[in-house]
């Protein structure tokens, strides 16, 4: 089992992980998903001392590898590493990159050596590469050696830091197809991949990392079906957001409608679409709620989904319960409808007596 405890990793002027608490079990084989920048790869190279975290603990069963009277080479033929470089020994052969690590760090002889080596080869496809360099092979051929070299230490857990981000999109398939039938084989698995059916298909735990941590885990359905978490659910439904701020003053409306049109000419929305969003926000916003309640502070988020082609709008603003459709503002009311397929409100009062408006616009 592994234990993670407050880890957290700065570099000058960012820090990827803030503060990683997680335990992941024997056998778990585990997709880590999210953003470019929220530490996926931080945080596979802290896990084997590839980089030294910043602070926090890391457990592999009873030892604290992070501890610094800890034996780092030993930590690492425990964790065995797949890069998304290769990071393959251009003046060795194939064969003589597996063996080397087997023979310099666990003092295997190279009769042995050899013989795991030319196993794990046949394991991947590539017996017939042995005696070929590194320069002479396919991305996707390359990776498969990688993945052997790793295996040749028989470690107890293996990380994959996006294993097929290099690759031409027809050797991504050879690559998986070694991941899946290594992820039947009872081992730990940690896989870093933009791929998500990919992800789905390969693990039983997915953690979605933000926020300087892991922002959600769960099993694939949950993550992939039902996520749980705000951040979650936009990422997997790949919803393009607009944050704006309204309240009565001129220039704020003036800066939400250049941020509104920005927004709609960026995500290539249809001039239909950015018609209907600017229409309900300017009656729901303008002409319902600042004249009934002129000091609200109202935030509005715009979800667009480019796959869907759905936009869902929600605003919110606190204070005392006031349901816009109880205006008599019946003009306003009546093109408000007319530009949504969705229009609810509700009142939460025990989160600071939030009101909360949702919006579906209306298809194209």
């Amino acid at each position: 089992m592994i234990k993670i405890e407050h880890l957290r990793k700065e570099y000058s002027g960012i820090t990827p992980l803030r503060d990683v608490n997680v335990e992941i079990h024997d056998g778990d084989v585990i997709a880590v998903i999210g953003s470019s920048g929220t530490g996926k790869s931080t945080l596979l190279r802290c896990m084997n001392l590839l980089e030294k975290p910043t602070s926090g603990k890391i457990w592999v069963d009873q030892d604290e590898i992070t501890d610094p009277r800890c034996n780092v080479n030993r930590v690492r033929q425990r964790m065995g590493m797949v890069f998304q470089s290769f990071n393959l020994f251009g003046h060795m052969t194939v064969i003589e990159n597996i063996m080397f690590s087997p023979v310099d760090l666990k003092r295997i002889s190279r009769q042995d050596a050899y013989n795991k080596g030319m196993s794990l080869l046949r394991m991947v496809g590539l017996a017939e590469k042995a005696l070929n360099y590194p320069d002479e092979l396919s991305g996707g051929q390359k990776q498969r050696v990688a993945i052997a070299r790793a295996l040749a230490m028989d470690p107890e857990i293996i990380l994959l830091d996006e294993p097929t981000s290099a690759l031409d999109p027809a050797m991504v398939d050879e690559v998986q197809s070694v991941i899946r039938e290594l992820a039947r084989s009872g081992k730990t698995m940690m896989i870093v991949t933009h791929e998500m059916n990919f992800a789905r298909a390969i693990s039983n735990r997915v953690f979605y990392m933000d926020e300087g941590g892991i922002y959600e885990d769960g099993t694939p359905e949950q993550i992939f079906d039902h996520p749980q978490k705000e951040l979650t659910r936009r990422f997997i439904k790949k919803l393009k957001v607009l944050e704006l701020h309204m309240d009565n003053r001129i220039d704020s409306f003036i800066t939400a409608g250049t941020e509104l049109d920005h927004y709609c000419q960026q995500n290539e929305m249809t001039p239909k679409n950015k018609a209907r969003i600017r229409l309900a926000l300017e009656e729901l916003v303008q002409q319902i709620l600042l004249p009934r309640k002129p000091e609200l502070q109202i935030h509005v988020t715009v979800e667009y989904s480019p796959q869907e082609e759905t936009t869902n709008i929600t605003v919110t603003y606190c204070g005392d319960r006031f349901d816009p459709l109880d205006s008599d503002n019946d003009l306003s009311l009546s093109v408000l409808k007319s530009t949504v397929d969705v229009l609810s409100y509700r009142y939460d009062l025990q989160s600071g007596k939030m009101n909360r408006i949702d919006l579906r616009i209306k298809a194209s």
